[in-house]
């Protein structure tokens, strides 16, 4: 699977072991390459359109608290993404929001647990059904 990848300084660490733990998926890394303070938005914005458009298929964002990414990459249209805590938040985020961006708090997970989460949302399919009603409310909002 193709990933989209992307953090803020506060997220770098995260990032990289991220990638290391996952090796049989093809990450799109958007940066940023360092601890050097810097704006979330640089990284966020290009990776979440990266996954609207088709390029990458999923996305993985993170920065300190998660909530900047959150914001950032669901300003993007066609994205949906969850920033999750734990590894039921992102099964139901898969499961019932097709979430196709999990966002990850850089200074609040620990790296083995990040890594947890994440691979509970590579491996939950969306459920559809009643889901997709939703969805489709979604996707009507952002035209309107």
């Amino acid at each position: 699977m193709k990933l989209a990848i992307a953090s803020d300084h506060a997220g770098f660490e995260l990032k990289e072991a991220l990638k290391k733990a996952f090796p049989m998926h093809e990450f799109v890394d958007f940066g940023t390459h360092d601890t050097q303070s810097m704006d979330y938005p640089d990284t966020g914005f290009p990776a979440a359109q990266a996954v609207a458009d088709g390029i990458c298929e999923m996305g993985i964002l993170i920065c300190g608290s998660g909530i900047g990414m959150s914001i950032t990459a669901n300003k993007v249209a066609g994205i949906r993404a969850a920033l999750c805590d734990n590894t039921d938040v992102a099964r139901l985020s898969r499961m019932h929001n097709d979430a196709n961006i999990l966002v990850l708090a850089g200074r609040f997970t620990a790296i083995a647990y990040a890594i947890e989460i994440a691979e509970t949302w590579l491996h939950t399919a969306f459920e559809g059904g009643r889901h997709k009603n939703r969805i489709n409310k979604i996707h009507q909002g952002e035209r309107s």
